[in-house]
């Protein structure tokens, strides 16, 4: 447990999921096809995407420490990713997919959770223009970088899905200086 808990707080030797980066990348943001690969998720709806990251991790956090079928510990991974796919309008709740990647270990045969707000997803590989930026990011922060990345996308003249759209968080909140964060907007497919 302290293996893990050392993980969470520092954000050190995570395992990340495998992607190709595409040759192809704009002046600030990088285009990648991540693999197919397995997550344990959990889905919310809300209007404050950061209490529903909150509530989110706490239940993955769950899974990992061996509230699953099996009582199996898993390794803490990296990005935390936030599915997000805003309601209709300003007033409407939007829906919030919290997830961790399963290590390379356990892909084949990950843990099924107890908890039956948690699952198992299979995420087919999909392609992501990807915003990196730094600090302690919130709410706001999220917004203005995935503007910056639809602008850029724009100004690019590259197809891009408008919704739904990730951020990704790498670092604990203990961690002060190097913060890694992103925002994930998936690329249009004929």
């Amino acid at each position: 447990m302290l293996k893990a808990v050392g993980q969470a707080l520092f954000s050190s030797g995570l395992q990340y999921p495998k992607f190709t980066p595409d040759e192809k990348k704009g002046q600030d943001y990088e285009v990648r096809t991540y693999h197919a690969t397995k997550w344990v998720s959990t889905t919310l709806s809300g209007m404050q995407m950061d209490a529903a990251l909150n509530t989110g991790f706490r239940r993955l956090f769950n899974y990992i420490q061996g509230n699953n079928q099996s009582k199996l510990k898993v390794e803490m991974t990296a990005p935390v990713t936030c599915l997000v796919d805003p309601g209709a309008g300003p007033a409407c709740e939007t829906k919030f997919t919290v997830s961790f990647y399963i290590p390379e270990e356990q892909q084949a045969n990950p843990p099924d959770p107890s908890d039956q707000e948690v699952f198992l997803e299979n995420r087919k590989e999909f392609t992501a223009y990807v915003r990196t930026y730094s600090g302690f990011s919130n709410e706001q922060m999220k917004r203005e970088e995935l503007l910056k990345l639809v602008e850029s996308l724009q100004r690019d003249g590259v197809p891009f899905k408008d919704t739904p759209y990730y951020t990704a968080g790498y670092d604990s909140p203990f961690k002060l200086t190097n913060r890694r964060n992103e925002v994930w907007i998936l690329k249009k497919t004929e």
